[in-house]
């Protein structure tokens, strides 16, 4: 008989599910038959919706998996009539919206690579990504229509626009969506036999340092990509009345390879919202939809526990799983969730080059069709490898650190098994020398380095403690930011909070903090010093902010993270002004 401290040990399934996982990738495999042809041609769920979708404006409709192929089947023709072959690569610059999906779909099924661009991106931006890709044509709406034309003079390879939404054509080599598709033919489009590692998506990194890269997805990443799909929403798939929404744009990884790829893979609905991130919108979204499983960003909810700190006494909600990632969540968010929103955060690690290889997962679903726990949630901790990727935390010479030790979070080529990771990209756009330098390792370079720094305890759960670039030294103390921006969070002054390095001359550096104060809090010297208590009393006498400004808005990126290196740079910039030329 058990003693009574070893009952009261939580479950934990980690260690079977990870060593039993065997990965069934088919040599050949295409995203557009898993996502939308299967369940076309299949008359039980042909009918099913695949789209919800909603303007801010008040406009709504839905999508059936029926509808998205016959209208990826017209694009396709439309697309080829416009000269767009296999391998082309063809720029989608469109929020969430039922025409992204169509595009996706019809692109995938052609075998040209699809190129997610943010409708926020400005005319520079989209340059810069069109001319490096050599992208053929753009499908845009009216949201970012204005400055794909601006950025167009500068992307010869260009020849084709097609105008999606209400914006409508007037330059030369412009076309309306509508008038495309409804000329095409409407028979099916023949799905083009790609191989699992033909490439699919070329998604611009937002890189801290130097240009962004384009990291080429092959097909076979979808696969990859499920066991940490299935584990972060509390084994998804497992239930027909599944609804899945996130604000995360399907421009970027976190929006399409966490959201919208893999719910279409399972035949369930996703809920397309056109419109800004609010806590009560989103709430009042969640309500109405009755989304069940939901991808949140720290960012989001922190302002939703900051802005609606009690949501279940005004919401009706029917969550099941709520995935977070992009920046550390931290244990005040953590227990927010579980108090307020009734359910246990799975706090999930990942990149675009190598996504969701890290998290965590409440419960899954046995061999008995039974819902039992999964492993644990450590409060803080960005959880366990997902099965099927051999996760690791590794020296500057490529080598596993002891448990405890700070390093870079990497992933090897290979599972536990020895067989190959689907999950991996095929390389950088044009940039074998960049590609190179992310692997390093044994003789093959099997470990792929993600650039994030964090520690493995002694169970595999991953502490994170910062970008490799974002973690600094202050008065020879190696400073993680995300501690103590997760401890000044938990003071209700704070909404949001940034920490970087400030050059000082005695001590190399000290910790600064930005602050973006919650409402009805003033800024001043007052709560200054109680902000630096706060942390005093919580952390390492050593990591307080000696400085504190506060702002109305940290430097975010269109994916939702944290701009520490902007604010760094400031910091440095002000620095050598103050110096003044001579550095005196």
């Amino acid at each position: 008989m058990p003693s009574p401290r070893q009952a009261a040990l939580p479950i934990d399934h980690h260690p079977g599910l990870h060593a039993d996982f065997v990965w069934h990738v088919p040599e050949r495999l295409n995203i557009a038959h898993d996502c939308a042809r299967r369940w076309a041609a299949d008359p039980s769920a042909s009918q099913r919706v695949a789209v919800v979708w909603e303007h801010e404006d008040g406009r709504s409709g839905t999508l059936t998996y029926g509808q998205l192929q016959q209208q990826a089947n017209r694009l396709s023709h439309a697309l080829h009539t416009l000269g767009v072959q296999r391998g082309d690569r063809v720029a989608i610059v469109m929020p969430q919206r039922p025409q992204t999906a169509v595009a996706h779909m019809a692109l995938y099924q052609m075998g040209a690579v699809a190129m997610p661009l943010s409708n926020l991106f400005g005319p520079d931006a989209l340059a810069y990504r069109l001319q490096d890709s050599g992208a053929v044509l753009a499908v845009v709406d009216e949201t970012g229509l204005e400055n794909l034309r601006l950025a167009r003079p500068d992307c010869p390879d260009l020849r084709t626009v097609v105008v999606a939404g209400s914006a409508k054509p007037k330059k030369v080599g412009e076309v309306a969506w509508g008038a495309a598709v409804q000329s095409a033919p409407a028979q099916d489009w023949p799905l083009c036999d790609t191989a699992a590692d033909d490439p699919a998506v070329l998604i611009y990194t937002s890189g801290t340092t130097g240009p962004p890269k384009g990291a080429l997805i092959p097909h076979r990443a979808l696969i990859g990509n499920l066991s940490g799909f299935v584990c972060s929403q509390n084994w998804f798939g497992s239930d027909a009345d599944e609804v899945f929404w996130s604000p995360a744009d399907w421009a970027w990884t976190g929006g399409l390879m966490d959201a919208l790829l893999p719910t279409l893979y399972f035949g369930r609905p996703i809920v397309a919202w056109q419109g800004r991130f609010a806590p009560d919108k989103a709430l009042e979204l969640m309500q109405r939809h009755r989304i069940t499983h939901t991808f949140l960003f720290p960012t989001a909810l922190k302002a939703m526990m900051k802005a609606v700190p009690e949501p279940r006494e005004q919401y009706r909600l029917r969550l099941r799983a709520v995935m977070s990632a992009g920046e550390a969540v931290g244990d005040a968010v953590f227990h927010w969730c579980q108090q307020a929103l009734g359910v246990t955060v799975n706090e999930m690690f990942g990149q675009t080059e190598i996504n969701y290889i890290v998290g965590n997962c409440v419960s899954y679903v046995d061999t008995q069709g039974q819902r039992v726990p999964a492993w644990p949630a450590r409060p803080g901790s960005m959880g366990r490898a997902y099965p099927g990727h051999r996760v690791a935390v590794i020296n500057e010479q490529g080598a596993e650190c002891a448990r405890g030790t700070p390093g870079d979070v990497a992933v090897h080529r290979l599972d536990v098994h020895g067989q190959p990771d689907p999950v991996f990209f095929l390389g950088y756009w044009r940039k074998p020398q960049a590609t190179a330098e992310k692997f390093t390792g044994d003789a093959n370079a099997s470990w792929c380095r993600t650039g994030d720094t964090a520690i493995m305890d002694v169970d595999g759960y991953l502490w994170y403690q910062g970008r490799s670039d974002d973690v600094f030294k202050a008065a020879g103390y190696r400073i993680g930011p995300s501690e103590i921006e997760n401890c000044l969070v938990k003071h209700p002054a704070v909404a949001n909070a940034a920490v970087v390095p400030k050059p000082d001359a005695d001590r190399g550096a000290v910790v600064k903090a930005y602050v973006v104060l919650a409402p009805g809090f003033r800024g001043d010297a007052a709560l200054t010093k109680a902000l630096q208590q706060h942390v005093r009393g919580l952390l390492a006498p050593y990591e307080y902010p000696k400085e504190i400004e506060f702002l109305d808005a940290l430097p975010m990126t269109t994916t939702g993270k944290v701009q520490r290196r902007v604010l760094r740079l400031q910091e440095e910039a002000r620095a050598r002004l103050k110096a003044g030329p001579d550095g005196g």
